[in-house]
């Protein structure tokens, strides 16, 4: 893998990661449509342990204040949201981790990521302009949480995007957009610390050019870093309609070039 190669992936999976476009469909589409070689799982590891940079070094300082809060108990708000994340991250690594082998073949598919990028704007879409949205984080209780968390299963599938279904499912709930994004990134956290977890040992035993490791992983984490703060400021005063519009314009491109090349 080039360099040049390794900053382009970085910077997809910095975007896909926290934007709700799908990190894993652009990580499949972009070697499919360039003709590049498949950068393989270690690589993938290296990526995500680089937007799992982003959001700790993002959200630091608000992960101390729920770690020490949530030892002493559900006695405070952000004790109470320690434990509320805990429970929501529980559905997702459960089913993902039984629809491993399919995410792994059957989904990767070109023509379905296409197709799950166009019906999950128009979810997208859905939940940003039908519902009254007046919740924040502060009162997201315990069924939101895990319903959030259950939702955020369904992006095993590439194309779907994990803060994509999670946003989404904030919206349909009653969250303001910023509190859906927040609960939305602090969610991430646990997931990717614990798929990366899963598959270090893959980063470990294959043997690499440690170069473009390096540039991929930095590159991730930057963009990754920039991506939360863009999204956290942007939604502050407008809707998801930019990433609607760019799901259904790259959906649409992919099932084109996938059935021109069949």
């Amino acid at each position: 893998m080039s360099v040049f190669e390794a900053i382009v992936y970085g910077i997809v999976q910095g975007l896909g990661e926290f934007l709700p476009i799908s990190s894993s469909a652009h990580l499949i589409v972009v070697p499919w449509l360039f003709g590049w070689k498949d950068p393989g799982l270690a690589f993938d590891v290296a990526l995500h342990l680089g937007t799992l940079a982003a959001v700790i070094f993002f959200f630091w300082k608000d992960w101390i204040n729920l770690l020490i809060a949530g030892m002493k108990g559900l006695k405070t708000q952000e004790g109470k949201l320690f434990w509320f994340l805990v429970a929501a991250t529980i559905p997702g690594a459960l089913i993902g981790k039984l629809l491993e082998e399919q995410a792994e073949s059957i989904f990767r598919n070109p023509a379905l990521i296409g197709f799950m990028l166009i019906i999950m704007g128009a979810i997208m879409y859905y939940a940003d302009r039908t519902r009254k949205s007046d919740i924040d984080l502060e009162n997201i209780g315990f069924g939101r949480s895990f319903s959030i968390g259950l939702s955020q299963a369904v992006a095993i599938i590439p194309g779907v995007s994990r803060s994509g279904i999670t946003m989404s499912a904030g919206r349909l709930l009653g969250l303001t957009r910023e509190s859906a994004a927040r609960f939305s990134f602090l969610l991430s956290t646990p997931i990717i610390l614990g798929a990366g977890l899963l598959k270090v040992k893959d980063l470990v035993e294959t043997k690499v050019e440690m170069m473009p490791f390096i540039v991929g992983i930095l590159t991730s984490a930057i963009v990754g870093f920039l991506s939360i703060k863009f999204l956290l400021d942007y939604l502050k005063n407008k809707g998801f309609n930019i990433f609607v519009v760019y799901r259904l314009v790259f959906g649409l491109i992919l099932i084109g070039v996938y059935f021109v090349r069949v």
